[in-house]
């Protein structure tokens, strides 16, 4: 597919936003935080100018391609597990549940989507090794957007405001994920969106999760507030008799 402007613009926007996270997770000291999602950003970076550089060699971009896409997508599992610990972490009684239920999830909706692949290669007829990396990109993909479309649903009764960089991060891969998924299940189907449409929604859809990325790590707080139920008990509407140690300890 030949690039123009503003193909070249689409693919450098998000590169650029990234290294405004990178510098703002770096100053702000939140690295230590989520070295994990550090680490995925400057993978992102680094595959773009990799990606460059190997344009000249077809089998050098395709072999570089699939192998970044692959780290990417488990450095992205662990950016998941990372914001569940972080999530939970004020919650001393929850904070093993934390990583119960995050397994759980992970292993029933990568079930889903294994399934959900297995069917499609054996209802397309197609057994190749391309197809067989494609869906389980895509059963990933559905995994990750899961996580973080559940990690914005329970953000409020964990204290987890939508000012704060938990939610900035989620939201960033849940629209991601979601619009990729989209994209992907498209694709087969040319006769209806073009591949080229197709390609520069994914890669809008990438700018503005590196954008809302952006925003987070450089003005948002990483301070939690009080959830729904601590919020009902200081405020008397739950019974406050008793001892109270079992209610979690909100950390500033």
């Amino acid at each position: 597919m030949n690039l123009n402007l503003v193909d070249y613009i689409l693919w450098f926007a998000s590169p650029l936003f990234q290294v405004g996270v990178l510098v703002a997770l770096l100053r702000r000291g939140l690295y230590r935080e989520f070295p994990y999602f550090f680490s995925y950003v400057v993978l992102q970076i680094a595959s773009i100018a990799f990606l460059l550089l190997a344009q000249r060699s077809p089998s050098l971009y395709v072999y570089g391609y699939w192998v970044i896409n692959a780290v990417s997508i488990l450095i992205s599992i662990a950016v998941f597990q990372e914001i569940f610990r972080e999530a939970f972490r004020p919650y001393a009684a929850l904070h093993d549940l934390s990583s119960v239920l995050f397994r759980w999830l992970a292993f029933v909706l990568v079930l889903g989507g294994c399934m959900w692949a297995l069917t499609r290669i054996h209802s397309d007829g197609r057994e190749s090794i391309t197809a067989g990396v494609l869906l389980t990109d895509r059963s990933v993909r559905l995994m990750q957007c899961g996580l973080g479309f559940f990690i914005l649903l329970v953000s409020e009764y964990l204290g987890i405001s939508r000012r704060h960089v938990l939610y900035g991060i989620a939201l960033g891969f849940g629209l991601f994920t979601s619009v990729n998924m989209l994209v992907a299940t498209g694709m087969p189907h040319p006769n209806i969106i073009h591949t080229s449409v197709l390609w520069r929604i994914n890669l809008t859809a990438c700018d503005l999760a590196a954008l809302i990325w952006l925003g987070y790590s450089v003005f948002a707080s990483w301070k939690r507030g009080p959830s729904q139920k601590t919020s009902a008990l200081d405020n008397g509407i739950l019974p406050t008799t008793g001892d109270h140690s079992i209610w979690p300890t909100l950390v500033p």
